[in-house]
C-alpha cells in the first residue's frame, strides 16, 4: 500500500461571502494543517462539501491542492458518487493531475447489491492510475460493505485501502490499509495496526492527533482528552461546527452551502466553550470573536 501518512485531514472547502470557493483561503488552510500535524489532505470529501460542488469546482480544488501542497504532503481526491459513469469520469480526471490516491464512497441512495458494488469498484479501479481507497459509511449511504465484501473488493487490482466509518465492523482486512473513518476510532485503529485516519478534528487539534501516532505510550490519555472535541465538532451535520471553530480561530473558512446551514447560537456556544477548554481561544473578548464566526475570521484571533 502506498504510504499516504497516518494523519489525513478531510479538509473543509472555504467559501467567500458570495458562496464561491475561496482558493486563497483553501491554500492558507492547507499550509496551516501541514504545520500542525497533518501528513496529507483528503480534498472534496464529505467534510469538503463535495455534494454541493460542481465538477469544475471539485476538480479545480483537487488540481489546486496538488499544485500548492507543502513539500512531502499527500493529496487524496474524493471522487465517489452514486453514478458509476460519473465516478469514473471524476476518478480519471483526478488521477491525471497527480493525486496520490482517490477516495471512492459507496454509491448512495440507489442501494446497489453486493454484485453491483463489485462491478462499480472494478470500473473505478480501472479508471484510476493511483490507489483507490474505499469509503464505507452506511449512516450516509444506506449501504454497508461488510468484511466479506471488503475482502472480495480487496482482490481488485488498484484497490488498496478502506476508510471505515462503521465502528461495529472495524477490523483489518487482508489487502486493505485500514483508515479510521471517525475521529473517535482513530486510537483504536492505530492500536490494531491500521494505517491511520481520515480525520476532522485534526483541523483543530492536529498536533495532539499527531502525538497519538508518534507517542503510542500516551495514546489512550491523549484520545481521552480529545473526546469532547470529537463530540462538539459533530453536534450537527459536518462540517458545520468545524467551520465555526475555524472561523473563531481566525481562519477564513466561510459559511456553508444549502441545504447545510451555519451553526446556531447553541452550537456556536458549545464550539466556543470547547476551544476555550483546550486553550485554543481566550475566554476574554470571545464575544467579539463570535461575531465573526459565521462568515470569516475573528478580528485579532
Amino acid at each position: 500500500m502506498t504510504d499516504l501518512g497516518a494523519v489525513l485531514t478531510a479538509i473543509v472547502t472555504p467559501f467567500d461571502a458570495e458562496e464561491n470557493v475561496s482558493e486563497e483561503a483553501f491554500v492558507a488552510l492547507m499550509r496551516h494543517l501541514a504545520d500542525n500535524g497533518s501528513d496529507g489532505f483528503v480534498v472534496a470529501g464529505t467534510t469538503g462539501e463535495a455534494s454541493t460542488l460542481t465538477d469544475e469546482e471539485q476538480l479545480g480544488l483537487i488540481e489546486l491542492a496538488v499544485a500548492e501542497r507543502p513539500a512531502g504532503k499527500t493529496v487524496v481526491a474524493g471522487t465517489g458518487t452514486n453514478d458509476t459513469r460519473h465516478a469514473v469520469y471524476l476518478t480519471e480526471r483526478a488521477s491525471a493531475v497527480g493525486v496520490d490516491a482517490v477516495l471512492s464512497v459507496t454509491p448512495y441512495y440507489n442501494k446497489p447489491s453486493p454484485a453491483g458494488l463489485v462491478r462499480h469498484y472494478e470500473a473505478v479501479a480501472a479508471a484510476a492510475d493511483v490507489p483507490v481507497l474505499l469509503y464505507n459509511i452506511p449512516g450516509r449511504t444506506a449501504t454497508n460493505m461488510g468484511p466479506e465484501l471488503l475482502a472480495e473488493l480487496a482482490q481488485i487490482d488498484g484497490i488498496e485501502g478502506v476508510k471505515q466509518a462503521n465502528a461495529e465492523e472495524l477490523q483489518l482486512i487482508d489487502g486493505l490499509a485500514l483508515y479510521a473513518g471517525d475521529d473517535g476510532t482513530f486510537a483504536r485503529v492505530l492500536e490494531m495496526g491500521g494505517a491511520g485516519g481520515i480525520l476532522v478534528a485534526s483541523h483543530i487539534v492536529g498536533k495532539e492527533m499527531r502525538r497519538m501516532v508518534d507517542e503510542p505510550e500516551h495514546r489512550e490519555e491523549i484520545d481521552a482528552s480529545l473526546r469532547d472535541v470529537y463530540e462538539t465538532l459533530f453536534l450537527t451535520s459536518n462540517p458545520t461546527c468545524t467551520k465555526a471553530a475555524l472561523n473563531l480561530l481566525g481562519h477564513d473558512a466561510g459559511g456553508l452551502r444549502l441545504p447545510l446551514i451555519e451553526a446556531n447560537e447553541r452550537e456556536l456556544e458549545a464550539v466556543r466553550a470547547m476551544l476555550i477548554r483546550h486553550q485554543l481561544l481566550s475566554g476574554e473578548g470571545h464575544a467579539a470573536a463570535a461575531a465573526g464566526a459565521h462568515s470569516g475570521p475573528a478580528p485579532g484571533a
